[in-house]
């Protein structure tokens, strides 16, 4: 099992004894399929420029405990409100790592170079998350390539985030593109999984997962409007652990640590 480096300074603000997850954490159209991880005891969110402005502060006090800041995108783009959120997330004490999302027309080297270029190499970030599904709905690069090419692109770019962040990194992923093109590949590596109506060992197979995105109608204080929630597949005492260690520690090891 990969290990998971997790500086420890700012984050431990982000567990504390915690607010109770009876504050205001909802959801506009809860799905019966994913009930369970309303009830996990760690909570994040993902965001973007699409949330606007959000207050931190009110993040934190709602209960969440993490949140992944989309950064850059393919190797032109940069989330025009990644700085903002970055800063205001660590002066909130909310644990924060920063995500970039893949695309199939660019060379995964000019990718690396332009994620390294816009997001900070501080260490008490999470570690970074490779964002990696079709882009069927671009209007530039709706290209899909085939799945070796696919894999030798996510190498390059899963060793690049390593060496700038000096943590070993997330895979984001979707139930299509991981059918396709990851299945039975990346083992040692932790992932963080789509699953909107059903568990995720439900929907992918043979996946050990650490981190669940459940819903994309998520409602949380301090966020304007909808916003994608996460669960961590432990217990409080496991991201205590986490954030203690500077590592996953054991956990996320089974899917079934949450039921």
């Amino acid at each position: 099992m990969a290990v998971l480096a997790v500086a420890v300074g700012v984050l431990a603000a982000s567990l504390g004894a915690g607010p109770a997850l009876s504050r205001p954490l909802s959801d506009k159209k809860p799905h019966k399929g994913v009930a369970a991880a309303h009830k996990m005891p760690v909570q994040g969110i993902d965001v973007s420029y699409y949330q606007g402005d959000i207050d931190w502060r009110k993040v934190r006090d709602a209960g969440i405990h993490f949140a992944y800041i989309k950064a850059t995108e393919g190797g032109d783009r940069v989330d025009e409100k990644f700085l903002d959120n970055w800063r205001a997330a660590k002066k909130a004490g909310v644990a924060r790592g920063a995500y970039h999302f893949m695309y199939w027309c660019r060379p995964a080297s000019e990718q690396a170079a332009w994620y390294k270029s816009h997001v900070p190499e501080d260490d008490d970030a999470l570690p970074p998350v490779l964002d990696v599904e079709w882009t069927t709905h671009s209007k530039t690069c709706a290209r899909r390539i085939p799945r070796a090419a696919a894999i030798a692109k996510i190498k390059v770019m899963l060793k690049a985030l390593e060496a700038h962040s000096g943590k070993r990194p997330v895979i984001y992923t979707d139930p299509k593109f991981h059918r396709e093109v990851l299945e039975g590949e990346f083992t040692d590596y932790h992932f963080w999984l789509r699953s909107v109506a059903a568990k995720p060992e439900e929907i992918y197979s043979a996946r050990n997962w650490a981190f669940w995105q459940f819903t994309t109608t998520g409602r949380v204080s301090g966020v304007a409007g909808p916003v994608d929630r996460n669960s961590f597949n432990g217990t409080r005492a496991d991201w205590k652990r986490v954030l203690k260690e500077r590592c996953l520690c054991g956990t996320a090891t089974s899917t079934s640590l949450n039921e």
